[in-house]
């Protein structure tokens, strides 16, 4: 799966920016405290209007004033490429796709499931059957909205980000044209729901992992934040964009499918409770972002995670090692977000030690000896490309430079992507 995920900011501690070269020029050990997220308001007021949650105004101004670094040069590089791909390529829609959910409307999202393929000994192929790990690519074709949702999240995030790394007002406006098409138009406008996302033929016209789908959504509130200096978005606009998100916050709570998903107990779950918190403090649902991150610990880390840090419901996969990261992936986005509503995740833990750190400390000792780690993975290799910026992360947490040392290999590991601009290297 081709993602590109925003990568910002961690708890608000002074020791986050201590010792770092990025820390606005500070000396090594001097500590610096970072800018408070402020509830739904996020940085706005220390961001000059900018209402991002996890993009952190000091780490992103710091890069700003050192693009041509040889460290970050490439990073820039790659990330106005794809702002300019985006800047020339299409509008996208749920309303052209080529087939029509069970309701009879496109302007519900539908998508089919990853892992499931034609049934050979089945005239037609149906039902579908499940090979784990492996992606039918019939789920990419224009028959179904999962590509257009991550070309158009995709592209917002390009677009937005370029914004703001050059102030030039053309990426600001196509990427209001996107949102506009996506969010708002009455002609081409998204349903806020997911009822037939991931469904699978001859089975279900949808299904409750199909909620995974939206948490490319993650990345265009952070990217409407950073669009607000430009006016590009009018107060309707933005007025509308919040009303879609306080709907979709909605869906998931009140529907069948979002009920079932919140229920899960894996990866999903935790997907599930990321997206509901970001969603609702991007629709100024304080009290809904505060009363899911609270869940976290008790609900989610606590019965997920083995006392060795291991989740077990991860390592059944084919997949283990890529799954483990990205179980952990919104676990570190909702520790991040805590910091919006006054609340702790990081420090989590149970009396036997089940907690984000220890979790982290079972995978670390197999960055850069992927093909070591005792479960199945089809493709160790990849694993990289997630565990670097989750380890920088863990690092500046808890202040652990065995972290910020596997973060740095898995690095060196991966190929170079825009998100290296959005986190600071850890440095002790």
């Amino acid at each position: 799966m081709n993602r590109f995920p925003v990568k910002a900011a961690l708890m608000t501690l002074a020791l986050f920016a201590g010792g770092s070269a990025w820390a606005d020029g500070a000396p090594a050990g001097a500590a610096k405290p970072a800018p408070q997220c402020l509830g739904s308001e996020g940085h706005a007021a220390s961001f000059a209007g900018r209402r991002t949650f996890r993009l952190r105004p000091d780490w992103m101004a710091t890069t700003k004033g050192a693009l041509t670094r040889p460290d970050l040069a490439p990073a820039y590089q790659l990330l106005i490429k794809r702002a300019g791909a985006a800047l020339a390529g299409p509008t996208y829609t749920v309303v052209d796709k080529l087939k029509t959910p069970p309701s009879g409307d496109k302007h519900d999202y539908m998508s089919m499931g990853p892992y499931w393929w034609p049934d050979p000994g089945k005239p037609n192929g149906e039902p579908y059957v499940r090979r784990d790990g492996e992606v039918n690519p019939e789920r990419s074709t224009d028959a179904f909205d999962v590509s257009d949702l991550e070309a158009m999240s995709g592209a917002v995030e390009a677009l937005s980000l370029a914004y703001y790394f050059t102030d030039d007002r053309r990426y600001a406006d196509k990427a209001a044209q996107l949102l506009r098409a996506w969010f708002l138009d009455a002609a081409t406008r998204m349903n806020p729901n997911a009822s037939f996302a991931q469904g699978v033929p001859g089975r279900t016209p949808g299904r409750a992992e199909g909620v995974l789908d939206t948490f490319r959504l993650l990345r265009v509130v952070e990217g409407i934040g950073l669009l607000g200096p430009s006016g590009t978005l009018t107060a309707a606009d933005q007025a509308g964009l919040e009303r879609w998100f306080a709907d979709y916050a909605a869906w998931m709570q009140a529907s069948p499918t979002g009920r079932e998903e919140r229920a899960a107990t894996n990866n999903h779950g935790n997907w599930y409770d990321y997206q509901l918190a970001t969603f609702a403090l991007f629709a100024r649902e304080d009290d809904l972002a505060r009363r899911v991150i609270a869940t976290v610990g008790p609900q989610r880390i606590a019965s997920q995670m083995a006392p060795d840090g291991s989740l077990p419901e991860e390592l059944k996969r084919t997949r283990a090692l890529h799954y483990s990261y990205f179980a952990l992936e919104p676990l570190v986005g909702l520790a991040d977000l805590a910091r919006c509503t006054g609340q702790d995740l990081w420090q989590f833990e149970t009396a036997d030690g089940r907690g984000l750190r220890k979790g982290f400390a079972f995978l670390a000792p197999y960055v850069g000896s992927e093909e070591s780690f005792p479960f199945k993975e089809l493709e160790p290799h990849k694993a990289a490309a997630s565990a670097a910026p989750l380890l920088t992360y863990a690092a500046w947490a808890y202040g652990d430079e065995a972290f910020g040392a596997a973060a740095s290999l898995a690095a060196k590991a991966r190929s170079v992507s825009p998100g290296d601009l959005l986190i600071a290297p850890y440095e002790p």
